[in-house]
């Protein structure tokens, strides 16, 4: 007889189990149930449908043979049955039946199963506070949102439009509306950085500089107090500091998972709302199973348990599922979060720990900033980009990756490489001896990865003395701050000279790189010497010299002028 599989859920996780259960027992009797009528689609893609980038929705229903993933389409090329428009509202376990209600009528049945899978995935967190339920206030929960979103754009219906929520969601859907349709766009996040909690300041800092250059207005270190409205639609955000007009709201404050069916049922749910699986994605009941944006994974390097609702982990655990319910035995070990997103010309991603969340977790952490060129020096499209590695300075176990650059696969392949490293535990040794593919027009020499390896090593083994991008710009902010601070810049007189001119010797002193070694002499022990150049690399050879001569009161600014100019200050001499 036939086995019964039932899943709850057809966007990401519930279908890819569908047919990697079906491919393997082409016997069984597959029943997807979604409430929506629109399924399979790659949510991911919403904010590139609303740019303009992907022209039509039906392209993110699409297969890659360009066959539309509907009903029709599981049925006949599949041989799944698919019921949309049809809400999933119990779960009998003992007598392994589901209760089902038709969304247009509330006609309700029971559907039998031998093995279930729960793929209920995430739910927008939506705030509490007046006017969200105001005619313009749109959530991006699913497809017919962004098709709203994008008919009312495209009328001509929306020439401001604000952003409550700096993530990655919020952030591309800002792009999306600034740089086709050209609407007057501000993002509202209540932290004080962009991106919190997956990427560390200077990260964040060089991504806010670039998404103000290209025309969005961003208050960090703000929340929305108010959705305000008139006759029923919205006409503005009222946050702790101002009024700021628009006619439509995208609220982008994150996802909680949608856990409620198996509460109700007695699965085990954490405390923060996830459904509990183990390995082979169980549930608390064997004969169930659940994956994607519903359930809570184990970090691979912290060993806690995570909410990390990403499509791609959806179709990975998806598949896991299938297989077990196929009887073959396969497990999702957990994940790193890794996380990569374009923002008009440049890109920026991650994996594993930032800094902040690893000291919050307890390592010893520190942190290697570069930012070297993206290719050979020599070869005519070298950009520089930014990598800062994060590691514990106790068991030299590297920790998390984070990168910033132009826009391309560099920084991809980069992020990529260390989270398959990181789900190792792979170490500063192992990075800096890790082969990346190398020709001039693809990379340096000294791949990108492991010069931040290179950094971290001399940080590690106390060959390399260091200020934060932080500490330095709280010191230009206020020189009282430091007082036994001084700049010591090593690069060429044209650059270096106006910063003399204007903070005076006191506080700016310049010597270029390649006359320190004959004028060291010159230099005093007096104060705490910053040394500056592009990149850090300079600096921290000359750091190593001037140990060497007995001036050890010496700092390297990681990053150096490279991570400066990419944050943007308003303390640059005027023509440097």
């Amino acid at each position: 007889m036939s086995e019964k599989i039932v899943i709850i859920g057809g966007v990401a996780a519930g279908p890819k189990a569908a047919c990697r259960v079906k491919r393997l027992m082409q016997d069984a009797q597959v029943t997807i149930i979604d409430q929506d009528t629109l399924i399979s689609y790659g949510g991911c893609g919403i904010p590139y449908y609303v740019s303009g980038d992907v022209s039509d929705e039906s392209e993110l229903r699409a297969t890659s043979f360009h066959m539309v993933r509907n009903e029709d389409f599981f049925r006949n090329a599949k041989g799944i049955e698919v019921l949309c428009a049809t809400r999933a509202v119990a779960i009998d376990r003992q007598n392994r039946q589901v209760r089902v209600q038709a969304v247009d009528g509330g006609q309700e049945r029971d559907i039998p199963y031998d093995k279930l899978m729960l793929a209920t995935g995430s739910q927008p967190f939506v705030l509490p506070i007046p006017g969200v339920d105001l005619d313009g206030v749109f959530t991006i929960s699913n497809l017919h949102r962004a098709i709203e979103i994008k008919r009312r754009i495209a009328r001509g219906m929306v020439s401001k439009a604000v952003v409550i929520g700096g993530g990655a969601i919020g952030l591309e859907m800002a792009e999306a509306l600034t740089d086709l349709w050209e609407v007057e766009t501000t993002v509202v996040e209540f932290m004080d950085q962009l991106l919190p909690r997956i990427v560390d300041f200077p990260m964040a800092a060089m991504l806010a500089r670039h998404m103000r250059d290209k025309g969005v207005t961003i208050h960090l270190g703000e929340g929305a107090a108010e959705i305000l409205g008139e006759d029923g639609k919205v006409t503005g955000v009222r946050t702790g500091k101002r009024i700021l007009e628009c006619d439509l709201v995208i609220m982008a404050a994150g996802v909680r998972p949608r856990s409620e069916l198996a509460r109700a049922a007695g699965l085990s749910v954490s405390p923060q709302g996830a459904i509990v699986v183990n390995e082979r994605m169980q549930t608390s009941d064997p004969a169930i199973y659940a994956a994607g944006d519903c359930v809570e994974l184990r970090h691979l390097i912290s060993g806690k348990k995570i909410y990390a609702p990403l499509g791609s982990l959806a179709n990975k655990e998806g598949r896991v599922v299938g297989d077990n319910m196929a009887g073959i035995p396969s497990t999702f070990k957990g994940a790193l979060g890794s996380f990569i997103m374009k923002a008009f010309d440049v890109c920026i991603g991650a994996t594993g720990l930032s800094l902040d969340v690893a000291l919050a977790e307890g390592y010893d952490a520190d942190v290697a900033l570069t930012a070297p060129s993206d290719r050979a020096h020599f070869f005519p499209t070298e950009a520089i980009v930014c990598y800062q590695m994060v590691f514990d300075r106790r068991t030299r176990k590297v920790l998390g990756l984070q990168g910033f650059g132009p826009m391309g696969d560099g920084i991809s392949a980069r992020i990529d490489a260390a989270a398959a490293y990181l789900a190792m535990g792979a170490t500063i040794d192992d990075f800096a001896n890790l082969e990346m593919a190398y020709a001039p027009p693809f990379s340096a020499a000294i791949d990108s990865i492991n010069a931040a390896a290179y950094v971290a090593d001399n940080l590690c083994d106390g060959r390399l003395r260091k200020t934060s991008i932080q500490s330095f710009l709280d010191w230009m902010d206020d020189f009282s701050r430091q007082p036994d601070w001084v700049a010591l810049d090593i690069r060429h007189p044209a650059e270096a000279t106006p910063f003399v001119a204007k903070y005076g010797a006191n506080c700016w002193h310049a010597l270029p790189y390649n006359e320190v070694r004959s004028r060291y002499q010159e230099l005093s022990a007096d104060k705490t010497m910053i040394i500056l150049c592009d990149a850090g690399t300079r600096s921290f050879e000359i750091q190593s010299f001037l140990d060497s001569v007995g001036l050890t009161n010496t700092l390297v600014l990681s990053g150096g002028f490279n991570v400066i100019r990419r944050i943007g200050v308003d303390w640059y001499p005027e023509g440097s």
